[in-house]
């Protein structure tokens, strides 16, 4: 098969639809930075960047678990254990997608670049943590939480001013959805030797957990509204986050993981994009 026609099979394997959930946060922050809209350079590098990062994040994960997802019945289908993916052809797309990032970075300003070789190996760092920690969750909190900090700072160049209670919600919101969707691998994660906080805690006192998560993200989405004096539009927008994250805890529970697809992937989607529009209107609104 031609690396043209695996294009679309690389993008599945990464899951490329999902940069929707760090993507918006990013330019949340760059928004916030210029007080509006940024200029177009400045977007256009922003995304490619994005794009880079998460591209050679995923890859990299599906890399160094590959093993695991052949072992684990719900995710032996995926690309490199079913053989639809070569090592070799994964390698390049994370050496290609990495550089891609650095180059983004290197054209947005000095302090982006001088940040962006601690952000990757951040994102990489997560790939391993399953090994020896049940706070994966957190560090890929963690590591998304950097996106809204890497927009202000394509904006401004600097870390003055910028509102760190922003990048805190994005933690414990990630952190709270990935404990959740960590129950389908709850059993699988206690006999391969991995670590989760449902595996540790069990599926019910993880979902608790959760659902601290996103209280504290949601009370840190507010202080940052309040922080950054936006109207309020913002706060009508962060009103319908909470609705989403709660919504996030009715359609799913520790006895029933049917729906968590739609948790998981419509809700958060929701949710990341909303908080950007909701931005983008109070300044525009200001």
């Amino acid at each position: 098969m031609s690396i043209v026609r695996k294009i679309p099979i690389l993008l599945e394997m990464i899951k490329f639809k999902l940069t929707v959930f760090a993507m918006p946060f990013a330019f949340t922050g760059a928004f916030l930075a210029a007080r509006g809209l940024p200029e177009w350079s400045v977007i256009i590098w922003v995304i490619c960047a994005m794009v880079g990062a998460r591209t050679s994040a995923m890859g990299f994960n599906r890399i160094v678990d590959w093993k695991f997802d052949a072992a684990n019945p719900r995710t032996d289908k995926r690309a490199i254990p079913a053989g639809e993916v070569r090592l070799k052809e994964a390698w390049g797309m994370v050496i290609l997608a990495a550089l891609l990032f650095f180059v983004s970075c290197w054209q947005l300003n000095r302090l982006t670049l001088l940040l962006s070789p601690l952000a990757l190996a951040l994102t990489f760092f997560y790939s391993f943590t399953k090994r020896f920690t049940s706070l994966c969750h957190l560090v890929l909190g963690v590591a998304l939480a950097l996106a809204p900090l890497g927009g202000w700072v394509a904006v401004t160049g600097t870390l003055l001013d910028y509102p760190f209670a922003l990048s805190l919600g994005v933690l414990f919101w990630v952190a709270g959805f990935d404990t959740i969707y960590g129950c389908l691998d709850a059993d699988f994660d206690r006999t391969a030797g991995l670590h989760s906080l449902p595996s540790r805690l069990g599926r019910r006192n993880a979902f608790r957990l959760a659902g601290l998560f996103h209280v504290l993200a949601f009370a840190l989405f507010a202080i940052t509204g309040m922080q950054m004096q936006l109207n309020f539009v913002y706060f009508i927008g962060l009103a319908v986050t909470a609705g989403a994250l709660c919504y996030q805890h009715i359609i799913v529970s520790p006895t029933d993981l049917s729906r968590i697809k739609a948790s998981f992937f419509s809700m958060n989607g929701l949710i990341s994009l909303t908080i950007f529009c909701a931005t983008w209107l109070a300044l525009a609104t200001a």
